[in-house]
């Protein structure tokens, strides 16, 4: 078995440090079949003395009001939801991964809700992957066979990718199980599912 966690986040803004996780969503999919084992969403409250400190243009992007975000769960709940998800589904370093379209900033604000100690002692995946580097390798070595584009001549945005493989652009505004399924979409496309018989 080798899965992934396709794991999206939406935040009040860029720096983990002063801004707070809004929403989350994942799919833990299987990397053979591209079977969905779990999928995972919820909106997460957050004071208004964090509301009060949001990047506005980060609100542009994913469009909460705070109306939105007092409906959410408690983060202590949301992170308990996500250990028993993960428990039920053996996720380990030796059979997961983590892919997102942006790791470092993904990564940053899901230790928010667990930190990485925890991580480290229930044994989850270290490794977070990203779709532009899983893009980047294949056009660059396609375009050194073929002659065709480099990477760097289409862009890697994931909506500049899905618009090399005739996909889709992500809906808007930006909302976290949008980006999973997007993402999901992409990846699909540009490295695929072995035994997928979709």
């Amino acid at each position: 078995v080798m899965q992934a966690i396709f794991l999206d986040t939406e935040t009040n803004g860029l720096d983990p440090n002063k801004h707070k996780i809004l929403e989350i969503a994942y799919k833990i999919i299987d990397l053979y079949s591209g079977e969905e084992k779990e999928s995972y969403h919820t909106l997460i409250n957050q004071p208004e003395s964090i509301w009060g400190k949001s990047n506005l243009k980060s609100l542009e992007i994913n469009g909460f009001t705070l109306e939105e975000i007092k409906k959410g769960k408690q983060e202590k709940d949301v992170a308990f939801e996500v250990i028993k998800s993960f428990e039920k589904n053996s996720i380990k370093n030796e059979n997961s991964v983590y892919i997102c379209q942006n790791p470092s900033f993904d990564r940053a604000f899901f230790f928010q809700l667990i930190d990485s100690d925890k991580q480290n002692i229930l044994g989850w995946p270290y490794h977070w992957l990203d779709l532009a580097s899983m893009y980047w390798a294949l056009t660059l070595k396609k375009a050194t066979q073929n002659h065709s584009y480099f990477p760097w001549e289409t862009g890697f945005s994931k909506d500049l990718i899905a618009a090399h493989y005739k996909l889709p652009k992500e809906e808007k505004p930006h909302r976290a199980m949008n980006g999973v399924n997007h993402l999901i979409l992409c990846y699909k496309n540009v490295v695929g599912f072995p035994y997928s018989t979709a």
